[in-house]
């Protein structure tokens, strides 16, 4: 509607990769963002004027996140929000250059993964309730197909977390309808970002589409769920794998 208010996404570890293109789709398409990670936003997308806030956040941190929840709903101030995504995410290492596995690493090295891939989308949920109950907002959450099947290269740890933040979207999904939100999930397979190593190159051949994915190509699927076209869609979870979740 012509000189409608622009509306409103919060974007977590919207600094790189994937989390960066979702908030470079939001502000092409209008939309003002209030986005955390770890680091600091590249400087020359900060120029953008609906780029309304960054705020270095530790969402492993169960203190940081509350920090970062208040702060942004100041900043919202009784305004309604219109989508959140829950991007951030982490798959750490051990000492050994290993991924956390069943059979080696910390406990508490899993720990840090579950507070970051499950629990943190949970308090941002609860967080921005009242929020996106104004907006009638959306809330996706970036899983991974490494949450449904075993992955040569995906560790224990960030597997059956983002399979944890699956069955959350599905929970999630339910009760937010009572405020009218809709909740679902983008599960990515692989993506080219500065992240991704070369081994990842050998997975190709069993992608049907024969390329990899690109981080635009999980900001697309992102934004639509969370526009009109998409209002009666809530509790489902998008593969954008190119095929490869179909073997």
């Amino acid at each position: 509607m012509t000189g409608a208010a622009p509306k409103t996404v919060v974007i977590t570890g919207a600094s790189r990769g994937i989390g960066h293109a979702i908030a470079r789709r939001f502000l092409a398409e209008g939309w003002r963002i209030i986005t955390c990670a770890r680091a600091e936003a590249p400087p020359e997308c900060r120029r953008d004027p609906n780029w309304v806030h960054h705020i270095p956040t530790d969402l492993a941190d169960p203190a940081s996140t509350q920090a970062f929840i208040a702060e942004a709903n100041v900043l919202l101030d009784g305004q309604p929000l219109h989508a959140l995504v829950n991007n951030a995410g982490i798959s750490p290492k051990t000492p050994y250059k290993e991924r956390l596995g069943v059979l080696n690493g910390s406990i508490d090295g899993w720990k840090e993964v579950f507070e970051l891939n499950f629990f943190a989308p949970l308090r941002l949920a609860r967080g921005f309730a009242s929020a996106l109950h104004k907006g009638k907002g959306a809330v996706v959450n970036i899983t991974s197909i490494a949450g449904h099947f075993v992955h040569p290269f995906a560790g224990s740890a960030y597997s059956t977390s983002k399979a944890a933040l699956s069955g959350l979207t599905r929970e999630m999904a339910v009760e937010l309808a009572q405020l009218g939100v809709r909740v679902n999930a983008v599960a990515p397979g692989e993506i080219s970002t500065a992240m991704i190593s070369a081994e990842y190159e050998a997975l190709v051949p069993r992608i049907p589409l024969d390329r990899m994915g690109s981080p635009e190509d999980v900001a697309g699927t992102v934004f639509r769920l969370c526009g009109d076209d998409f209002a009666y869609v809530t509790g489902t979870e998008v593969f954008v794998t190119g095929g490869q979740h179909l073997y």
